[in-house]
Formats: C-alpha cells, sequence, structure tokens
C-alpha cells in the first residue's frame, strides 16, 4: 500500500511538475520571460521519466477521475460557456468612465491616390477612409485589390483559411450605393479586413486552425463580425491561427513571417499578423491571451492593439481562457487600432464579462500633458535590440516628453499562476482530450497541447484557487503603479511585463521601432491603466507620426 502511495505521488508530483513548465515557464524560475519563442513552441525543459508501474499508476488516477465525474460529463457544454464565476479585473473602488464622446480623428480632409495598386494596399485604414468619404476610391475597386493580392501571396505565406470574395464584392458595391445616396457610416465605411479563424461567421466554416476542427460550421456570427459588418466593413477572409490559439502551426502548415519566409509568423493571430504586414488586407483582428498579439504583431513589423479585458465581445469566439482571452486589431497604426477598437467596443448581453466603459478618443488632446514612464532597468544592458527600445526614448524625449524612471517589483511571481490558462485550457478542450481527437492535432510533442490539456488535469483545485488570489495582488499591485501614471514604455518581451499584464486585464499597444541584426522586425510595446487605450493610442500616433518604422515593407510583397 505504501509503494503504491508512494508510485502515485510521485506520478502525481510528475505530472504537476510537467503542467508548470508548459508554454515555457520553468517551475521556480525568476526571471519569466515570454519570448516569441516560447509562445510559438515551447521548449523541452524536462526530461521526466517514470516506470511501467508509474505509468498505470497514472492511467488508473485518470480513469478514477473520469470515473467519478461522469454524472457531469452527461451535459453537453458549448465552448463559449464559462464558469459560473465571471473573472473581473477591476481593483476596489475603480469603475471606467461610461460618458461616451462624439470621436474626433483628426484625419485629413484629403489625400493623394497612389497611381500603384500596391501603394494604394499599403495605405493605412485612416488615409484609406478619406478616399472612399471623397469617392476618390470606390470600395469595391479596394476590394478587389485586396482579394488580388490575397489570391497572389496567401499561398506563399500560408496564412489564409477562407476566402470570401462573393459576400465581400456584395457588401462592397453595397457600400458604393450607400454612399452615393448619401449615407455614409464611419471610417470603416467600405474597408476590406480581415479575421482570425477563431470568429464564428454564419454560412463559413470555423476551424479554430485545428484538424478535429476544420469542417467546423457554427451558426452564428460572432458579436464583433457583428459590429464591424454594421460599420461597413467589408470582410475577405478568415486567416490562419496556430492550433486552438498556440504558435503558428495549424493543421495546413505554418504560416510565414513576410520579412522572412524561412521564419514563422509567431501567433496565434499568425494569419492576421501576416496578412496586414503583406498588404493582403489593411486590418485584422486577432486575439490574445498570453502574447498572441504583441508576438506576431513584433515579428511581422506591424501595430497591435490588446484591449482591456471586458472592453471587447468574445461571444462567437472559441475560448480557450474565460479569464484572460481578449479580442483586439492588427493594423498599420496605432491611429487604425483607434477606429476599429471604437467599433468593436462595447458591452454585449450575450458575453457576461463584458464591462460598460467608453474609449474617448480625440485628436484635440495634448499628448505632451500625459505623463509617461519607462521600466529603466529594462532599457539597460546589453540585450539584443536594446538600441532599438532606447531609440524610443529618445524620440519620446526629442517631442518633448518628460520621462520617469520605474521599475517592475511585484510581490508575486507571475509564473507560476499562468498555470491558470492551462488549467482553464483543459476544461474548454476537455471532449477533445477524452474523446482523444487531440491524436489529431499536428503538434504532439512534449509541451504541445495534448499533454498540456493532459497533465493540466492533475492540477488541484486548491492550486487554482491559491492563483487566483494571488492574481488579485497582481491587480492590485498593477493598478497602484499605473495610477500616477498616463502610459508606461517597457521592452515587449523583457522582464515579466507580458505575464503580469495579460493577467491583470490591462491594454498594451505594440508598435514597430526597426529591426533586430538577423533582418526581422522588433517592436515596443506601450502599457495603459484599465480601459484608458485613448492615451495608448495619443503616445503611439506621436511616436508613429515621428518615425517611419511602421512604413516599412516587406520587399517581396511590395509589388
Amino acid at each position: 500500500m505504501k509503494l503504491k502511495n508512494r508510485l502515485r505521488s510521485r506520478a502525481f508530483m510528475g505530472l504537476a511538475a510537467l503542467a508548470f513548465v508548459a508554454l515555457g515557464f520553468t517551475l521556480g524560475r525568476n526571471s519569466g520571460e515570454i519570448t516569441p519563442a516560447t509562445i510559438d513552441s515551447a521548449a523541452e525543459l524536462i526530461g521526466l521519466s517514470f516506470s511501467a508501474q508509474e505509468k498505470d499508476s497514472m492511467v488508473n488516477t485518470l480513469n478514477t477521475q473520469r470515473n467519478n465525474f461522469e454524472i457531469l460529463r452527461k451535459t453537453k457544454l458549448d465552448n463559449s460557456v464559462g464558469p459560473a464565476l465571471v473573472f473581473n479585473p477591476l481593483p476596489q473602488g475603480f469603475f471606467p468612465d461610461q460618458s461616451q464622446q462624439a470621436h474626433d480623428w483628426g484625419l485629413p480632409k484629403s489625400v493623394i491616390l497612389p497611381e500603384k495598386e500596391s501603394d494604394i494596399a499599403y495605405l493605412p485604414v485612416h488615409e484609406l477612409a478619406v478616399l472612399i468619404k471623397n469617392k476618390q476610391l470606390s470600395s469595391e475597386r479596394l476590394t478587389r485589390i485586396y482579394l488580388d493580392r490575397i489570391k497572389t501571396y496567401a499561398d506563399t505565406l500560408q496564412c489564409l483559411i477562407t476566402r470570401l470574395e462573393e459576400p465581400a464584392l456584395e457588401k462592397a458595391r453595397a457600400m458604393d450605393t450607400e454612399l452615393a445616396a448619401g449615407k455614409y457610416r464611419g471610417p470603416l465605411h467600405g474597408i476590406p479586413y480581415g479575421i482570425k479563424d477563431l470568429l464564428a461567421v454564419k454560412g463559413t466554416k470555423t476551424t479554430w486552425g485545428a484538424n478535429p476542427y476544420k469542417d467546423q460550421a457554427i451558426d452564428e456570427t460572432a458579436t464583433v463580425v457583428q459590429k464591424l459588418d454594421e460599420a461597413g466593413g467589408v470582410l475577405v477572409g478568415k486567416f490562419t491561427l496556430g492550433a486552438l490559439a498556440m504558435g503558428d502551426v495549424w493543421y495546413g502548415g505554418v504560416t510565414k513571417n513576410p520579412w522572412n519566409l524561412k521564419q514563422g509568423s509567431s501567433g496565434s493571430s499568425a494569419g492576421s499578423a501576416s496578412a496586414v504586414s503583406a498588404g493582403l488586407v489593411p486590418f485584422a483582428i486577432g486575439t490574445e491571451t498570453l502574447g498572441s498579439i504583441v508576438s506576431p504583431s513584433t515579428r511581422n513589423g506591424v501595430t497591435g492593439l490588446r484591449p482591456t479585458f471586458g472592453r471587447v465581445s468574445r461571444h462567437g469566439a472559441m475560448a480557450l481562457s474565460w479569464s484572460m482571452d481578449k479580442i483586439g486589431p492588427i493594423s498599420r497604426s496605432a491611429l487604425d487600432n483607434a477606429i476599429v477598437l471604437a467599433v468593436i467596443n462595447g458591452m454585449d448581453d450575450k458575453d457576461p464579462s463584458t464591462i460598460p466603459a467608453a474609449f474617448n478618443y480625440s485628436a484635440r488632446k495634448e499628448t505632451k500633458q500625459l505623463k509617461v514612464a519607462y521600466f529603466k532597468s529594462f532599457f539597460e544592458g546589453d540585450r539584443a535590440n536594446i538600441k532599438n527600445d532606447q531609440a524610443v526614448l529618445e524620440v519620446l524625449r526629442a517631442q518633448g516628453i518628460e520621462l520617469h524612471p520605474l521599475e517592475l517589483k511585484p510581490s508575486v511571481n507571475p509564473g507560476p499562476i499562468v498555470n491558470m490558462l492551462l488549467v482553464e485550457g483543459a476544461a474548454a478542450f476537455d471532449e477533445l482530450t477524452r474523446l482523444n481527437l487531440d491524436d489529431q492535432l499536428v503538434a504532439q510533442h512534449r509541451n504541445a497541447w495534448p499533454n498540456i490539456f493532459r497533465s493540466a488535469r492533475f492540477i488541484p483545485a486548491v492550486e487554482y484557487v491559491q492563483m487566483s488570489r494571488q492574481r488579485t495582488v497582481l491587480i492590485q499591485e498593477m493598478h497602484a503603479l499605473m495610477k500616477d501614471y498616463d502610459v508606461i514604455v517597457t521592452p515587449s518581451f523583457a522582464g515579466q511585463q507580458l505575464q503580469i499584464t495579460n493577467l491583470t486585464g490591462h491594454p498594451a499597444l505594440c508598435l514597430p521601432n526597426g529591426f533586430g541584426e538577423n533582418g526581422s522586425p522588433t517592436s515596443i510595446t506601450l502599457l495603459a491603466n484599465l480601459f484608458e487605450e485613448e492615451k495608448l493610442i495619443m503616445l503611439g500616433r506621436l511616436i508613429q507620426e515621428n518615425t517611419d518604422w511602421q512604413a516599412q515593407r516587406p520587399a517581396m510583397f511590395d509589388r
């Protein structure tokens, strides 16, 4: 009996340890940094070996667990149904502003229409909007430009799952007709765009990038897509994602980085970022749970906005982690992201996690009045690409922005708390695991989803609750840190800010800031307090109006 208990204990601890290092987090690791590499595919960090007797014990434990809860399994749960207790990132006494004002984007009165179609394709949303409103460019012509580019380049990039040519052209013609009749819906009127293929669109397949779901059809349309449709947007395609929202490997291949076709696009919003970078769409919708907007935006040299948790409805989106998933835009500029966020923002009765909050960006606000800090130690040393990060600080100083040094030193280590994601992911895809459908996923390495989902079953419920309590401490500490500043500037992958801010639900804007020695793009990240995205846009726009990092194009696709 003692031997049996010892074996079960060791098996339990071994699998728990495996869960705690999954996704690239080493148990007890101090730095806990996330990089695009760890997001793409977690490293083989440990080597566990078990005897046949121990393996039998693990199987018996899982079987017992399955039998004990079989009565609960008889109730079929849709992937969108989350826990009864909805996560709320708001610190005690904090309430977002709900007084929505009219937007003032500060758009130019006129824009010169380029002669070359490739130059048109690379225009930002805010310039395309002026061209369409002034009837210099029709939505139908613009849509055909992007559809042609998708046909030409999507296979090379392995970034597209579904092209929606006929519905797109029909919608574009309708937008041109409305405009001719004097009806203008706003800056997204007639603007083509794409979405990550974990968002449902009625009448299309929604594959989640995974072989078990490649023929899945969901009989509804995600709230985000509905809102973009009402704003006049023209959906041209559903783009790839790493299977079940991790990395850039999907059932059809590996999505490519347009700057380096030997390199993946990173993930999991791989296709969205790759398509924007290659000029296949002016903007696309991505999602982030733990870096899935920031990382591909970095690698592909585009601008990604991760909104505050709860600002954008997730109804109709695949759930990976009900308490961490966020939906946001990927585009060519901070201003473009603001225009899109203004449309997709808002409460949704179909998503109980949404929080009412205004988004009041105005070009009339004085950016130089923002109180801006930076994580000082992250800009020191000889880390790769640190000169690119330091260059951003110099740009801000040259524009008269006073920078306040700050340090990020939470009282708890966020690394282990990220295991909440693993538990929620295992719950979201419990049926996939129990029916052995996970065998159909392309990635089957030690820290791929099949093994993560199975090992996460050994994380005790007590530990999940304790992680949640520590997460509350992080939320309070991050709010206390942010309340004295409007924006904090940070290297995108230095320290633990990416884990922390994804756990606490804080918004982030990821901007290109040059290129590394290997020729791939690099990025800087701006952070703000909960529901204060307008401050990110203000500072991001200032940076981009005084640099040309975001205007660079990958040579192979600039034709």
